[in-house]
């Protein structure tokens, strides 16, 4: 998924990066879809890019907030009269254990907008021992972190907050003219708007035309992989092959390779509609899920797709996610993004283009492309490793800021070392993001902790420690 070509040369001006203004054909027109449509229908919200499920969630506010330590939980319905009192809706509550003072409890509120929502704000920030507001709308408010997942599940919220939709196509896409193309889109889009975290991806049966599209793909670019791909990649492909139905004859379905990176490395895989911001695609990155699209290119053009589709998602991103350096490579890059400003999502999403999508990296003194942009095109893998673009190591500060074409094949690639060298420099990098806290996923939960107190150092260090002593233990058996 995310912002790539695949293969050949492509027209992604669609796409929404950062400051980006542009709206959908649709919108553009006027021609919106009116709000008494049903509650699990697709409709655009006036004056916005993005398909919504109901109330548009971009405007909601969360405030995280811990009473003093003398108060106890019953104390929240003191708090929420706060709400009622100034006509404050309350779309979410929760409570739980705090982190941040010994037996003390925190609360999660989520409010719609309306309301004398700054007076609750201003009343909460001086009665609580802790308080944070998390909003989407967070721009020229220094005082509000923008919105990030905190739970695996949040990523439900945002799933379906993208720019095109089932059979909205460009003029200039292959199949604009194809209605069974068109229909056939909307039938994958469907699939992936009504899907819920935790249920298993619906399996698809491709048409014979979408299968002889994929052999086609499929076909050529193997041919090419043991000369181009690097080695984490040609090592894991055999495993595809014998575990989730990589046939020439076979598209693979999402479930089962989903499954089959869950086992590898924790990732897994979430069908998405259409493309996502920036911001919210590297948010899925943080908790190892990657979104993933399932349609397949138009048949007229089996070696051009002017949009991700299943063979770039299944051939260039999927043998890389079941490698565990590549996956925690992947997962540093989400994790930088949650909470950060808007210029440094644009440069953390410039710095995933050059790698997870065009990187190429250093094997035994030798070239080899780890990119899912390259593996998944069979024009660029050959022109990549050519000899004819520039080469630059790999630096997230001076990456961070290379401009590059979408229209054609990139003048410059960027060279890993190796996964891990490239995570210790994201890693390096992430550190220089303005964010007056830290994050930390948690695999128990999957869910991320926002770590911005010294109880919660405390806690951790103490954790580190117990783990140090499991590995000096094993040490000393390995060593009798």
């Amino acid at each position: 998924m995310y912002v790539q070509r695949t293969p050949q040369i492509e027209k992604l001006d669609q796409i929404k990066m950062p400051g980006q203004t542009k709206m959908p054909d649709q919108i553009e027109k006027g021609k919106y879809i009116l709000d008494n449509t049903p509650p699990d229908t697709p409709k655009l919200i006036r004056g916005g890019n993005y398909i919504r499920e109901g109330w548009d969630s971009a405007k909601s506010i969360c405030l995280i907030f811990c009473p003093n330590e003398e108060d106890e939980i019953g104390s929240l319905g003191r708090y929420l009269q706060l709400f009622t009192e100034h006509k404050v809706n309350l779309l979410h509550i929760e409570s739980r254990s705090s982190l941040r003072q010994p037996n003390g409890y925190e609360f999660m509120v989520e409010c719609a907008p309306g309301g004398n929502i700054t007076f609750v704000i201003e009343s909460l920030r001086s009665q609580c021992s802790y308080f944070s507001i998390i909003s989407r709308n967070h721009r020229d408010n220094i005082d509000t972190v923008p919105w990030f997942p905190r739970r695996i599940r949040d990523l439900d919220k945002f799933a379906n907050q993208i720019l095109s939709y089932g059979a909205e196509l460009d003029s200039d896409h292959p199949g604009f003219t194809d209605p069974v193309y068109r229909k056939r889109r909307k039938y994958f889009a469907d699939i992936a708007y009504h899907y819920k975290h935790g249920q298993p991806i619906p399996r698809v049966e491709y048409t014979p035309e979408e299968v002889a599209t994929w052999g086609m793909v499929f076909r050529n670019l193997t041919k090419l992989y043991p000369k181009y791909a690097c080695r984490e990649h040609n090592h894991v492909f055999p495993l595809l092959i014998e575990n989730c139905g990589y046939r020439e004859d076979n598209i693979p379905q999402l479930e089962d390779i989903s499954n089959f990176l869950k086992d590898s490395t924790g990732f897994t895989l979430r069908p998405v509609a259409g493309l996502l911001s920036s911001r919210d695609f590297l948010a899925g990155l943080a908790f190892r899920v990657f979104h993933s699209t399932q349609y397949i290119r138009h048949s007229s053009k089996p070696l051009y797709t002017p949009e991700p589709d299943v063979c770039h998602e299944v051939l260039g991103h999927a043998p890389l996610f079941a490698d565990p350096a590549f996956a925690q490579f992947s997962q540093t890059i989400g994790l930088a993004s949650l909470g950060a400003p808007d210029d440094y999502i644009e440069k953390l999403a410039t710095c995933f283009w050059f790698t997870v999508e065009y990187g190429i990296c250093q094997q035994n003194g030798e070239l080899k492309a780890y990119g899912a942009g390259l593996l998944s095109s069979f024009g660029e893998l050959e022109y990549c490793l050519s000899g004819k673009p520039e080469l630059q190591p790999f630096d997230p500060p001076k990456t961070a800021l290379q401009k590059y074409p979408i229209t054609e094949y990139q003048p410059v690639y960027f060279v890993a070392e190796n996964f891990e060298d490239a995570k210790e420099k994201m890693i390096k990098f992430a550190q220089t993001i303005p964010r007056k806290f830290g994050v930390r996923y948690d695999a128990y939960t999957q869910s991320i902790s926002i770590i911005d107190s010294k109880q919660q150092v405390e806690t951790l260090t103490n954790n580190l420690n117990q783990e140090v002593q499991i590995l000096m233990d094993a040490l000393k058996k390995l060593q009798h």
